[in-house]
């Protein structure tokens, strides 16, 4: 989606448009030393680096250095306090990748407001499914206004009219008068954005976040992946992710990094161009992706074709990992594709985060690469080894030590600390840990106590290390996108003959080490067409609103369980499931 720029606040001015912002730089380095995120934007506009925004085949179409980015979110604070904007307002800006984005972003931040960014429409689920999340999102932030680019200007108009907020095309609202105004002043205790951390379109949970939560953090991760005057980022990650809003847009602007961007969609379309930005940019040394980032450049490479002839990897410093479970075959796989092009395995940097957390809890020291321990299955679910079964081992990766002034706990259920080694629920606290939810005390006292937060992850320490082992919350992770069980059940309750209480959707892992969800419906048919017609139009029902595919398997009425108060328990259904005592109907493919 490309956004006509339509004011002069946001016009390239007389920077060479040919020319990216350089990677060194004379200003020094501060690492997000600031009080606040405006006054880390002032600094950064002193120096000569910037934001450099590319099109689908990796085309320099705007380089946007950080003074350019500062002149103009100064003007949006204007315009924004003259559209009767006040401190601690939340404006809602649909998050795509762009100077337009930018600008707004650190405009709201400079009216003392708060932004909260929102999603982009996906390829699946189609017009209605995303009019509905925004509204739900928009109804959970209530903000003042909504603003978007003039290409979702229908869809985007619709969610903001149901949901009773002023909607404004983005490119109508940088026309307006930007008059001077003085400018509120934030401190570091107030809170900088709203950050929406799962995909849910029916349980969305805004994360308040301070400014000194985010500096702390920026600040962290910058020094734990050892920032050099050097560095320089590539990144196609999306904006409302918290992996690249706060990694790879607000970090390079606290750290003063020029960074390139490819939009999420054009990485897409063409993932190669990711791989090519990377080489052609020669100071490039800096790019984070999930695990299925690099497994799809790894699988568009032919066997036939030499990466050295189009690449070159061998200054990627750190190529990080991240959002999702981390699979070692698929690292060996990138390796093997492109170690001809100079990568190095060394390079791969691990890290272990949650918006609750900022971003960053953990983090591989550079240069230590993807390290692995193998641990037999059943102690993932707190079991111990049944004899009358074959042990089965997976591998788990080390992500790394806790970053600055961050400390990780395991802990039992109960809350009671567990050894070195010891497999329970990871916590975490430090200064980056958020406020709360907003406007949710239930969601924020479920998962916070005195200051510590229940990732909601599993996992243990060794050696002063992290190693996650999976998920203890319900959320589902696949591809790096979020999805709540509550959600994919809900799709199979709408269907005719089922209810609220006959479906569990949780995540599995597959023998080739792959995340997917499974969903286990109560069916009470017992004929078998009927069942097989079931099971397709569950899995069509499944697919229409996740745009993923499912294990569907049909059980027998009162199989699922319940906790003490009668609620399903998903984790119990799980274990259940993959140990044999839940049977499913033998259902031909």
């Amino acid at each position: 989606m490309t956004t006509a720029i339509a004011d002069s606040s946001i016009t390239p001015s007389a920077v060479d448009p040919t020319r990216p912002t350089p990677t060194t730089d004379s200003l020094p380095r501060r690492f997000a030393d600031f009080a606040t995120l405006g006054e880390a934007l002032d600094y950064a506009a002193t120096g000569s680096r910037g934001l450099n925004f590319h099109d689908a085949r990796g085309t320099l179409t705007r380089p946007y250095p950080f003074s350019e980015l500062r002149d103009d979110a100064r003007a949006m604070a204007c315009r924004l306090i003259a559209a009767g904007v006040a401190p601690e307002d939340r404006i809602a800006l649909v998050a795509e990748t762009g100077p337009e984005f930018a600008a707004l972003f650190f405009g709201v931040v400079y009216a003392g407001a708060w932004p909260v960014p929102l999603p982009l429409p996906t390829s699946f689920g189609g017009r209605e499914s995303y009019i509905e999340q925004l509204r739900v999102q928009l109804s959970s932030c209530d903000p003042t206004m909504l603003i978007y680019p003039n290409e979702l200007a229908q869809m985007a108009g619709d969610a903001a009219t149901l949901a009773g907020v002023q909607g404004i095309d983005w490119s109508e609202f940088a026309t307006r008068e930007a008059g001077e105004v003085a400018l509120p002043t934030a401190d570091a205790d107030s809170i900088a954005y709203l950050q929406y951390s799962s995909g849910s379109t029916r349980f969305p949970h805004g994360v308040a976040i301070t400014h000194a939560a985010l500096l702390n953090n920026l600040a962290a991760h910058s020094h734990g992946m050892e920032v050099r005057d050097s560095d320089r980022c590539v990144s196609w990650l999306p904006w409302y992710h918290d992996m690249g809003l706060v990694g790879c847009f607000l970090s390079p602007v606290a750290n003063q990094v020029s960074t390139d961007y490819l939009k999420t969609e054009d990485f897409a379309r063409r993932p190669l161009a990711w791989l090519d930005l990377i080489s052609r940019n020669e100071g490039t040394t800096l790019s984070y992706s999930p695990t299925f980032g690099y497994d799809i450049c790894a699988r568009r490479m032919s066997s036939q074709t030499r990466a050295s002839d189009r690449f070159d990897l061998a200054r990627w410093r750190v190529a990080g990992n991240g959002a999702d479970m981390i699979r070692p075959d698929v690292m060996q796989a990138f390796v093997d594709a492109f170690a001809d092009a100079g990568f190095q395995a060394s390079a791969f940097l691990p890290s272990y985060g949650l918006a609750e957390a900022t971003l960053a809890v953990s983090i591989m020291p550079p240069g230590e690469g993807i390290r692995v321990e193998l641990v037999e299955e059943t102690q993932l679910s707190g079991g111990s080894a049944d004899g009358g079964r074959p042990q089965r081992y997976r591998a788990i990766v080390n992500c790394g030590k806790p970053v600055r002034d961050m400390v990780v706990e395991i802990r039992e259920e109960d809350g009671t600390p567990l050894p070195e080694r010891a497999i329970g629920k990871v916590w975490c606290r430090g200064t980056s840990v958020m406020v709360g939810y907003f406007r949710d005390d239930p969601a924020t006292a479920a998962c916070m106590v005195d200051g510590w937060l229940d990732t909601g992850d599993m996992g243990y320490m060794s050696d002063g290390y992290l190693y996650i082992v999976g998920r203890a919350k319900d959320m589902i992770i696949v591809n790096g996108r979020n999805h709540w069980p509550q959600d994919i059940e809900w799709a199979v309750e709408q269907l005719p003959g089922f209810k609220a209480g006959d479906i569990a959707a949780f995540a599995i892992t597959t023998p080739g080490g792959e995340e997917t969800p499974a969903v286990l419906v109560q069916c009470r048919s017992s004929d078998e067409s009927e069942r097989t017609r079931l099971r397709d139009e569950i899995r069509e029902r499944v697919r229409s609103v996740t745009g993923m595919n499912c294990v569907i398997e049909l059980i027998p009425p009162r199989t699922l369980p319940r906790t003490s108060s009668g609620k399903l328990s998903r984790a119990k259904a799980r274990n259940l499931y993959l140990s044999g005592d839940i049977k499913p109907y033998d259902i031909a493919a």
